[in-house]
């Protein structure tokens, strides 16, 4: 009989502020949660199985529990009669799946739909919408498992136009998704978006996508925990994958309680993915990080005049964008890039520089409380677009991330798509996303921060003085 043991947070290795996937070898070995709101709101940590205590032989091991992760675990299960094994570093969730804003987009990765047509052409970008547009039916449809209550705020999303320089680009946007996609998307000025949705200070206009949602983060992944264990799922904690080795078609995974042998290994790490994970993950990704912060409960009077109509999401049209918005217990949540290296993310003048992004968009919280404040790491794909991949055909190994910081809704569908290749049921996913790997920067991988620094420059030039 296989031992369980759920490890009480109390007991968690303090969290390291610094970690920086660029450089450290793991996301570590049971440590303590980042102190986001979600953690801090979601109640008790549903019961997981405990560290890998000993070798074990398994069909499918997932390593990594977020969303991704765990979405692959549960059609597994669900569609395939597969019955997989997640291996985690930390916690359940404990990267980018308890970190986020909790906003659900019809989107995955950076990129417009405008600009899928200049990469892909017509046909493929109205495939990929397709895609996108299933996928939310089924983030909408896990949601209402009982397993899942995440506090659902569905209602569409509000893309703001910060200065008046973006509208004619967002109007020509909004005319490419209704004539092209047949998306019903439609713009809006000031005045709408002021007496129907929010007094946003700098709302010049917006473009209104009828699909968008706002989510609890943790208790989102709580969820899907609870719903994969209860299909049989074993979810192993404190166990990080500190090497693999392929020996005689069967994958080896080592981790510090015993050896997880696996006819085929899932890969769903996201912006936590270490240099070491596998090659094929090597360097693929450009670890992003973002902060994020939430005020303390907004007064009857502060809710009047900020005259939050409708609780979206919202996202305004910077580079670096900022997303936000009304809680279900009346705070207010704001979130941006933040710094280039895991050592500076505790500078100050990061958490200075959203509350100042707080206060341009809703001056009269200028001096509010900030109660809970966080950052964590954004997995972006060097062409701003996720993958979900077989990177050697004679290897069953596969991987699913690089939404770019619009994971939240499309995770689900990618470890769907992931689940469906590990049983051999993939070859009807023609989409590039399916068929081709994580770009890499090649010899440029060394200076890739150098070019962030750079590019956040240019990016600040570009949104705010040019």
């Amino acid at each position: 009989m296989e031992q369980k043991l759920v490890r009480p947070a109390a007991k968690r290795k303090p969290f390291d502020p610094v970690y920086d996937p660029v450089h450290a070898c793991s996301p570590g070995d049971g440590k303590d949660y980042a102190p986001t709101y979600w953690i801090a709101t979601a109640g008790p940590e549903p019961e997981d199985d405990g560290p890998v205590l000993h070798d074990i032989d398994v069909d499918i091991a997932i390593v990594g529990s977020g969303y991704t992760g765990l979405s692959c675990a549960i059609h597994l299960a669900r569609e395939h009669g597969v019955r997989a094994t997640v291996l985690e570093a930390n916690g359940v969730a404990w990267g980018c799946s308890t970190r986020n804003g909790g906003q659900a987009q019809i989107s995955a990765g950076r990129l417009k739909r405008s600009q899928w047509i200049e990469r892909w052409g017509v046909d493929v970008a109205r495939k990929l919408h397709s895609e996108i547009a299933e996928a939310f039916d089924l983030f909408r449809s896990l949601i209402r498992e009982p397993e899942i209550d995440c506090d659902p705020q569905d209602g569409g999303h509000l893309y703001i136009a910060h200065r008046t320089k973006v509208l004619p680009a967002l109007e020509k946007e909004t005319r490419l998704l209704n004539a092209v996609f047949g998306y019903p998307a439609r713009m809006m000025g000031r005045d709408e978006v002021h007496s129907d949705f929010v007094r946003d200070a700098e709302a010049e206009g917006a473009m209104y996508e009828p699909d968008g949602m706002g989510i609890h983060a943790a208790k989102l992944a709580f969820g899907y925990l609870k719903l994969a264990r209860k299909l049989g799922v074993k979810v192993y904690t404190s166990s990080p994958v500190l090497g693999s080795e392929l020996k005689g078609g069967v994958h080896h995974l080592r981790t510090p309680g015993g050896v997880v042998r696996a006819r085929a290994v899932c890969i769903a790490t996201a912006g936590y993915t270490s240099s070491g994970m596998h090659k094929s993950t090597r360097h693929r990704l450009m670890p992003i990080l973002s902060n994020s912060i939430v005020t303390r409960p907004l007064t009857p009077g502060e809710r009047e005049a900020l005259n939050f109509r409708a609780l979206v999401p919202l996202t305004d049209t910077r580079t670096l964008r900022h997303y936000y918005r009304m809680l279900p217990d009346g705070r207010v949540q704001i979130g941006s890039r933040s710094a280039i290296t895991g050592r500076d993310a505790v500078n100050p003048r990061h958490f200075d520089r959203l509350v100042e992004g707080l206060h341009r968009k809703f001056p009269i919280l200028r001096g509010i409380e900030v109660d809970y404040s966080w950052w964590g790491w954004v997995d972006v794909s060097h062409d701003m677009m996720p993958r979900i991949f077989q990177p050697d055909p004679k290897q069953q190994l596969f991987y699913a991330m690089g939404y770019g910081g619009n994971g939240v809704m499309y995770s689900a569908q990618a470890g769907r798509r992931m689940a469906q290749m590990a049983v051999g049921k993939g070859g009807t996913l023609d989409l590039p996303i399916f068929t081709s790997p994580l770009p890499s920067h090649g010899m440029l991988t060394p200076f890739r921060r150098l070019g962030q620094w750079g590019m956040y420059r240019w990016y600040y030039l570009k949104d705010e003085i040019l």
